[in-house]
C-alpha cells in the first residue's frame, strides 16, 4: 500500500461534542439572526438583531446601516455560543424536536417579556404587530430547534461511536 493510500485511509480525529456544540451555537446565531435581519429589511418584523444589540443603547446613524446589521449578527452569533453551552449542559441527552422547540420558546419569552425593559429600541410586545410577533416567534423556535436537534444528534452519535 502506498503512502498516499495510507493517508486516505486514516480517519479524522473525532472532535468533542462540546466543541461541535459551540460551533453549532455560533452558526445558529449567525444564520437565524441573519434571517431575522432579512425579515426586518423586508418588513416582516419591526425589530432585528441590531435593535437589541445596538439601537437600544446608541442612537447613531450607523446602527441602522448594513454595517450595524452585520455587526449585530456576528455579536448574536458570539452570544449564541453561550446559549448552546446552556443547552449542552442542561438538555443534550434529550431526543427529538420538542426540547429544542421549547428551548426556543423559552428564549423568546425571556427576551420579549423578561428582558424587554432593557431594550429601549424594541417596542413592548403589546405594541408589536402580529406579523412581528409571529415572525420572531418562528425564528426563535427554529433557532432553538436548530441548536437542540444538532447538539442532541452529535451527543448521541458520539456516544454510539464510543460503545
Amino acid at each position: 500500500m502506498s503512502d498516499e493510500q495510507k493517508e486516505q485511509s486514516k480517519k479524522e480525529p473525532p472532535h468533542s461534542v462540546l466543541a461541535k456544540s459551540l460551533t453549532v451555537g455560533f452558526v445558529a446565531g449567525v444564520l437565524w439572526s441573519g434571517i431575522g435581519a432579512l425579515s426586518y429589511y423586508f418588513h416582516f418584523s419591526e425589530v432585528s438583531a441590531a435593535s437589541f444589540v445596538f439601537r437600544s443603547f446608541w442612537e447613531t446613524e450607523w446602527t441602522s446601516s448594513l454595517l450595524g446589521e452585520i455587526l449585530a449578527v456576528i455579536i448574536v452569533g458570539l452570544l449564541s455560543v453561550l446559549t448552546a453551552l446552556i443547552y449542552y449542559t442542561a438538555l443534550k441527552s434529550m431526543n427529538g424536536i420538542w426540547p429544542g422547540l421549547l428551548f426556543g420558546l423559552v428564549i423568546f419569552v425571556g427576551i420579549y417579556f423578561g428582558l424587554n425593559p432593557i431594550f429601549d429600541a424594541v417596542p413592548h410586545w403589546r405594541e408589536l404587530s402580529v406579523d412581528s410577533i409571529v415572525t420572531n416567534l418562528c425564528l426563535f423556535i427554529l433557532y432553538g430547534v436548530f441548536i437542540g436537534y444538532s447538539i442532541s444528534y452529535e451527543f448521541h452519535e458520539y456516544n454510539q461511536q464510543t460503545k
